[in-house]
């Protein structure tokens, strides 16, 4: 029997309509015309809210790998039809970069584009691509005439499927899957960019990603060092509150040093793009700490809740999980190492996603 995945879509629906997709984009589009450290504010808030990490990387995908692409590289045509949409969550969006064969090296991708006449021919299989399932359009990137570029790809253009499958064990609410292209005819008008604009788009989208699906984690990390607070507070060993443990208060000092060292790295990140100044290296920088951060906090975590915080009804575990996924997902953490060392002076260039 088929999953059902509208909710998952009405989840993300409902949170375009609070507004949350509207952050740093134009009115003329549907947009709050605010700034970037609105936009970290508000996804903290929902990270609080929701404590939901799957839920943050799909809404990540939807913006910097379909709004942003369109807002940046789009025709006035392009944006016109599709950005209204996706920013009021009518459409869902994303992008579809890795490939089976591929993972993070972008020089390996082999799926490919052939033009005829007015239309172009889409060749490949994408994966692990975040909301696939639920998505309406994709941003893909496949090879033109030997140049890598980006393509608008519906879920119902001839030749397309948006699989479910496979899936991974790390921020399981949100869907992913496999794109199957067989000979996927889409009009001309759907190509995204110029020819061979492809890997500066990649490397555009991901150090957007980077600088800021930690906010909405943030949030998450805040709620995570609350109930250890709460918790430590609560439970009595030998007749003092286990807080009172030096063992116990120096792994909360080391989450509330975390948290507070992300929120430090994600607000730099807005206020050099609130500056209209460049993110590469900072945002590797904070997309490196932030997942290691996350990592041995949530370990942290169950540590100090012992067998409370591995209850079935605990999310402590499942944010081991996702803390495990944060770290590869937008780039491995040796690949901001390979970003910051080569944007340092050393090394021979990089490559990501």
């Amino acid at each position: 029997m088929p999953i059902n995945y509208e909710p998952s879509k009405q989840r993300l629906q409902k949170h375009a309509r609070k507004g949350l997709f509207q952050h740093a984009l134009p009115e003329q589009y549907g947009g709050k015309n605010t700034h970037f450290s609105e936009l970290v504010s508000a996804h903290q808030h929902l990270g609080l809210g929701a404590q939901d990490t799957g839920l943050i990387l799909s809404i990540n995908a939807h913006l910097w790998g379909s709004v942003f692409p369109l807002l940046n590289y789009g025709t006035e045509e392009q944006k016109q039809t599709w950005l209204p949409g996706l920013i009021n969550g009518e459409f869902i969006g994303g992008h579809a970069i890795t490939e089976p064969q591929a993972g993070s090296n972008i020089n390996e991708l082999t799926a490919s584009a052939i033009q005829e006449n007015n239309h172009f021919f889409l060749t490949g299989r994408k994966r692990y691509i975040t909301n696939t399932p639920i998505a309406d359009l994709l941003v893909v990137y496949a090879h033109l005439d030997g140049k890598l570029s980006a393509f608008l790809v519906q879920k119902d253009d001839n030749g397309a499927e948006f699989s479910d499958a496979p899936t991974v064990s790390g921020c399981t609410s949100a869907t992913m899957g496999d794109v199957i292209l067989d000979n996927c005819q889409i009009p001309i008008s759907r190509q995204l960019g110029k020819i061979g604009m492809g890997n500066n788009m990649i490397q555009h989208a991901l150090e957007l990603e980077r600088a800021f699906i930690f906010a909405g984690i943030s949030g998450v990390m805040q709620w995570q060092l609350n109930e250890v607070i709460r918790y430590s507070r609560e439970r009595k060993v030998n007749g003092a509150h286990l807080g009172k443990n030096q063992a116990i208060s120096h792994k909360i000092a080391d989450m509330k040093l975390r948290l507070d060292t992300i929120k430090l790295w994600v607000s730099e990140c807005a206020r050099l793009k609130d500056a209209k100044q460049r993110i590469t290296l900072v945002s590797a920088q904070t997309k490196l700490f932030s997942s290691e951060a996350f990592l041995q906090s949530s370990l942290d975590a169950v540590h100090i809740l012992g067998a409370h915080g591995l209850m079935p009804d605990s999310l402590m575990p499942t944010f081991v999980d996702d803390a495990m996924a944060s770290r590869l997902f937008s780039g491995t953490s040796e690949i901001q190492k390979n970003i910051i060392a080569a944007l340092s002076g050393t090394g021979d260039g990089f490559n990501s996603p």
